[in-house]
C-alpha cells in the first residue's frame, strides 16, 4: 500500500517524528565513535594527543598499521582468533543443527524429557570453578580446545533451530519417506538445502560471540602465543600494556606512550574488520533467520 494513501492523525505524525529523531540519535551514537576510532588510527600521535581529530592530510599516517603488522604478537593473536572463532562456529553449527532437527521430529522417543533437561541447563549450571576443573581433567588447559569446545552448544540456539525445522513443509519429508529415503538422506538432501537462513544466522551468532570473547582465554590459557586478539587488545586498552618491541626496543618510554594511542586505534580497527566484512554476505539470510519463532 502506498504510504501517501495513508492518512495519519496528528498524534501518529508526532510519534513518527519522535521515532525519526530517536533513530537519528542512535545512528549518531553508533557512528561517531566508530569514525573517531577510524580517523584516529590514521593520525600522527602528536596531533591526536594535542589537537584531536584533524582532516589535514599532512597530519595523516599509516605508521600505526605498519607497526602492528610488524609486531608478531598482534598478528599471531589475530590468527589465533580466526582459528578459535572458525572452529567454535563449525562445532556449534554442526551439533546445533543436528540436535535441533532431532528434537523437531515427531517420532523421537523422550523428546519432551530431553527438552525439559535442556531448558533446565539454561537457568542452572555448575559455575565457573566446576567448569574449570572439568576442562583441566579433560587435559584441555592451555590448548585451543579449551576455547573451542566449552560453550560451543547453547540451548537457545538449539531451540531456535528446532523452531525453524518445525516450520518446514512436512509434505516434502513425507514424500521422501514414501520414496524410501532414509533419515540421513532426508536430512542431507532436503532439510539442509532449505536451512540456509538458520545456518547462516547461527554461524554469525557463533562467530561474533567467539570473536569478541576473551574471558575464557584469560582463564584457560597461560601461553601468550595462544592468546586471541581480543585478550591482547584488552591488555593494550585496559592495562595500557603496549609491548616495547612494537615500537622498537631502542625507543624511550615516552616514545612508547606517545605512540600508544595510535596503536590502540589501529588495533581496534583491525579487530573489527572480519565482522564488517562478514555481515554484508550474511545480511539476506540474517533478516530471514532472526524472524524464526516470532509467530510460534
Amino acid at each position: 500500500m502506498d504510504n501517501k494513501l495513508i492518512n495519519n492523525s496528528k498524534s501518529d505524525k508526532f510519534i513518527l517524528f519522535l521515532n525519526k529523531i530517536m533513530l537519528g540519535l542512535i545512528v549518531l551514537i553508533v557512528t561517531v565513535p566508530l569514525l573517531y576510532v577510524l580517523l584516529g588510527s590514521f593520525l600522527q600521535p602528536d596531533v591526536l594527543l594535542t589537537k584531536g581529530i584533524s582532516f589535514n592530510p599532512s597530519h595523516w599516517t599509516i605508521d600505526g598499521y605498519v607497526r602492528i603488522f610488524q609486531d608478531g604478537t598482534i598478528m599471531r593473536g589475530f590468527l589465533n582468533s580466526i582459528l578459535y572463532a572458525t572452529g567454535f562456529t563449525l562445532v556449534s553449527v554442526i551439533f546445533t543443527i543436528m540436535a535441533g532437527y532431532s528434537l523437531s521430529v515427531d517420532g523421537l522417543v523422550g523428546k519432551k524429557a530431553l527438552m525439559l533437561y535442556f531448558i533446565i541447563t539454561m537457568f542452572f549450571n555448575g559455575g565457573m570453578v566446576p567448569t574449570y576443573l572439568l576442562v583441566r581433567e579433560l587435559g584441555m588447559l592451555n590448548t585451543p580446545w579449551a576455547i573451542i569446545l566449552p560453550g560451543a552448544i547453547t540451548v537457545w540456539n538449539i531451540i531456535l533451530a528446532r523452531t525453524y525445522f518445525r516450520g518446514l513443509p512436512k509434505g516434502l519429508i513425507e514424500a521422501a519417506m514414501i520414496d524410501g529415503a532414509s533419515d540421513a538422506r532426508i536430512f542431507l538432501s532436503i532439510i539442509l538445502p532449505l536451512s540456509k537462513p538458520i545456518i547462516f544466522v547461527l554461524a554469525l551468532y557463533s562467530f561474533i560471540g567467539q570473536w569478541n570473547a576473551y574471558f575464557d582465554a584469560m582463564i584457560y590459557l597461560e601461553d601468550r602465543s595462544l592468546y586471541p586478539l581480543q585478550l591482547i587488545l584488552r591488555d593494550i586498552l585496559i592495562q595500557n600494556e603496549v609491548q616495547p618491541g612494537m615500537i622498537g626496543d631502542q625507543m624511550a618510554r615516552a616514545e612508547l606512550q606517545r605512540l600508544a594511542e595510535m596503536i590502540k586505534y589501529s588495533a581496534i580497527v583491525i579487530a573489527s574488520l572480519p565482522l564488517m566484512i562478514m555481515y554484508p554476505f550474511f545480511q539476506k539470510y540474517f533478516e530471514k533467520g532472526v524472524m524464526v519463532g516470532s509467530l510460534k
